[in-house]
């Protein structure tokens, strides 16, 4: 038996990626760093870039293609759930939502020789930045040349004695050059990658597939359970068939919601 190239060509892509993400991606560690945020190559005018994520679904996070203004089948889905005026189906359509996360380029102070990177992070710190960044008295906090330098304060949940770390931002008072040598600065705002280089996105088709999975799980072609009137109204164009009660349907979700 010859070798499988095409498993190995998707085990390579797979090592490529996960290598990728982990290169373009930077998380605080604990302690304080101080970084800087850069205007993002792809929108001069937002370095703000939203993510929506479909967290643990169906034990990955996958996201979502409404990020990009796209269709997404799992939205869809909890659309239509939230939609039946019954609050179990609601909850379960909430549950299905993606949730924001929130992306800026920046670089990190001291180590600079490694280019621009991606820091994710929650509504609040997103929040914070956006104030800072709306109040006139600071400006474009991200100016290669008048902008201003931020401390990251990231504790551990050890750290802060709770369940979950956390991480605080300081803005410097004093504004100052992205660097001073023109070269590295046209490096660092022109040598970047697009977002989606970093993190991919998922087709429609394959997240119709995962959903299928999800709310009923993958079923022989020559066994398909009996399909209803209700099911096929509920699923249209979301499921390859509507083959699955609606009452099976939502006890799956109430099972793996819990």
């Amino acid at each position: 038996m010859g070798i499988n190239t095409d498993f190995l060509k998707k085990r390579l892509g797979q090592l490529q990626s996960k290598r990728n993400v982990q290169s373009n991606i930077w998380k605080p560690t604990s302690g304080q760093t101080k970084i800087r945020i850069v205007p993002y190559k792809y929108d001069r005018d937002n370095p703000f870039i939203e993510l929506l994520w479909h967290y643990g679904f169906n034990n990955k996070n996958w996201v979502s293609p409404a990020s990009f203004g796209n269709a997404d089948p799992i939205v869809e889905f909890a659309e239509k759930l939230k939609a039946t005026g019954e609050s179990d189906d609601w909850k379960s359509g909430k549950q299905l939502e993606p949730k924001l996360r929130t992306y800026v380029p920046v670089i990190v102070r001291g180590e600079e020789a490694e280019g621009v990177k991606f820091w994710g992070f929650g509504i609040k710190i997103y929040e914070q930045l956006l104030t800072i960044i709306a109040d006139p008295e600071w400006g474009d906090i991200t100016h290669p040349s008048s902008g201003h330098d931020i401390t990251v304060d990231f504790k551990t949940a050890k750290e802060c004695g709770k369940d979950y770390p956390e991480t605080t931002i300081r803005i410097s008072p004093k504004s100052t050059t992205l660097t001073s040598d023109i070269k590295v600065a046209k490096k660092l705002l022109n040598d970047q990658v697009e977002i989606s280089e970093v993190y991919s996105i998922p087709s429609y088709e394959d997240l119709k597939k995962e959903l299928k999975k999800f709310v009923g799980g993958e079923e022989e072609e020559d066994t398909p359970p009996p399909a209803t009137k209700k099911a096929d109204e509920d699923l249209n164009d979301i499921q390859d068939s509507s083959d699955d009660d609606l009452d099976s349907v939502m006890d799956d979700f109430d099972n793996l919601i819990d």
